[in-house]
């Protein structure tokens, strides 16, 4: 289960924050991020689709704060993360960012060919 919140926006949009085990790195890694939608289930269902497959939200124990809300606000996706905890120095990414696997190295022709 990911530790998270959500908080209601006055036009009646939610803004979903979670902490999740990072998908790609090692054990242990944690990532918060942040989804901007309709509601607390197109939230999670956003996420889901992009393979994060084992997300739930149970209570509202970590809710976003002030500045996080502010961050998903401003992106156009709306769905942005960072690491957890994260230093201070570290800034919100797109969500394309966490998901892309690195390219493999080119392989370099031998010599002569």
């Amino acid at each position: 289960m990911a530790d998270g919140g959500f908080t209601k926006l006055p036009g009646g949009s939610v803004v979903v924050a979670l902490t999740l085990p990072h998908p790609l790195a090692a054990p242990g890694a944690r990532i918060r991020v942040l989804v901007h939608a309709v509601n607390r289930q197109r939230a999670l269902t956003r996420l889901r689709n992009l393979g994060l497959r084992a997300v739930y939200l149970r209570g509202n124990v970590q809710p976003p704060t002030p500045d996080e809300v502010t961050a998903v606000l401003h992106h156009p996706d709306g769905l942005v993360w960072r690491s957890a905890p994260h230093h201070v120095t570290e800034s919100w990414q797109p969500i394309a960012a966490l998901l892309r696997r690195p390219r493999p190295a080119p392989v370099a022709a031998p010599p002569g060919a």
